[in-house]
């Protein structure tokens, strides 16, 4: 064997080592299984109907509590405006107000307005992922933290920030709900934004993460610039 070939031997031994040395430990954590978008057993289990009873309160009462803070904000100028919260849903002041359903204020354009729903559900789909990640949970486990407590900032900080804009959408069903009920035509007029907006932000977070904040991607990264290298 050459000195050439013994050089070139020894110089694939060390880059192997040093691959191993530098390759991603195992998991120290358990991502939650990929599920079916459509599960025909789960249809006769309790947990099933539970869960739409969970989300069905939620939802009722992210709403309620919504609309009645949207019409206190449109409020704000009246002299009522204290008591605003307490009588929103008798009639005179649901009218008047807007009914709490999501429009674009107009001293603002249409692409502020979609641009506040894409940024808004953007920092609220991060939250979610960041707050109930099973890596995070695991690598950070010294330091406890209770999910709904940094989602419901996010929501509240979204909202101060959005509610002069949009009313706050950064969820469909808020927006759909709201329109549907107080149907009049300026809210309809733009609707499209709060769905688009919505899927938009979420859709974008979601890659954010699990492609740039998950160490799955350093992974792939790390295999890339190994076979780029070699």
């Amino acid at each position: 064997m050459t000195s050439q070939e013994v050089a070139a031997k020894e110089e694939g031994a060390s880059g192997g080592e040093d691959y191993h040395d530098h390759a991603p430990a195992a998991k120290d954590y358990r991502d939650p299984p990929p599920v079916p978008l459509i599960d025909l057993p789960e249809l006769g289990q309790w947990s099933f109907y539970r869960a739409i009873i969970a989300e069905f309160i939620a939802t009722l009462l992210f709403l309620y509590i919504t609309v009645l803070t949207i019409i206190g904000h449109n409020s704000q100028p009246d002299p009522c405006a204290r008591v605003a919260l307490v009588k929103a849903f008798q009639e005179s002041y649901y009218t008047r107000y807007g009914g709490g359903a999501n429009t674009i204020n107009p001293a603002y354009s249409t692409g502020t307005g979609l641009g506040a729903e894409i940024i808004g559900t953007f920092v609220l789909v991060y939250t979610v992922f960041s707050a109930t990640d099973p890596k995070r949970n695991a690598r950070d486990s010294h330091v406890p933290v209770l999910a709904p407590l940094p989602i419901g900032f996010a929501v509240f900080i979204v909202h101060l920030a959005t509610i002069p804009i949009t009313g706050t959408g950064i969820n469909p069903a808020r927006s759909f709900g709201a329109a549907v009920i107080f149907n009049e035509e300026k809210p309809w007029d733009d609707h499209w934004i709060f769905w688009v907006g919505p899927f938009v932000g979420a859709a974008a977070a979601a890659f954010f993460y699990q492609k740039v904040m998950r160490a799955g991607t350093n992974n792939a990264f790390w295999s890339f610039s190994n076979k780029g290298g070699s």
